[in-house]
């Protein structure tokens, strides 16, 4: 019995685009992309400058967020793949993140601590 092998070419990410609703790839191939952004909770609850801070990793067959520790593979979002991440997980780096001192906040102090 022989098969028969087809290759599928994945399409790399170009440009990324993420509203307050929607994260939108732009493809090498033409296509462009978009998902809710609820399929994504960490990006959900991320600022707007948070979002705009993305890189591609793996030559454009993902997108990265630094400050949010977030990846999304280009192969997920074509095949409909929300995020994996548990609930478990999600609820830890939430609270850590509500925990953690504002930019404003930190300069405040070390302003503080240097007058004082």
């Amino acid at each position: 019995m022989s098969t028969s092998a087809v290759e599928l070419e994945i399409s790399f990410a170009e440009d990324v685009t993420v509203s307050d609703d929607t994260l939108s790839v732009d493809l090498s191939d033409g296509r462009s992309i978009s998902v809710p952004l609820a399929w994504y909770p960490r990006l959900l609850h991320a600022s707007s400058a948070e979002r705009k801070r993305w890189r591609l990793i793996g030559r454009g067959l993902g997108i990265h967020w630094d400050d949010l520790d977030e990846d999304i593979s280009i192969e997920g979002l074509l095949a409909g793949k929300p995020s994996g991440e548990s609930q478990a997980s999600f609820s830890r780096w939430l609270t850590k993140r509500s925990s953690r001192p504002t930019t404003r906040s930190t300069r405040t102090r070390e302003k503080a601590l240097r007058a004082g």
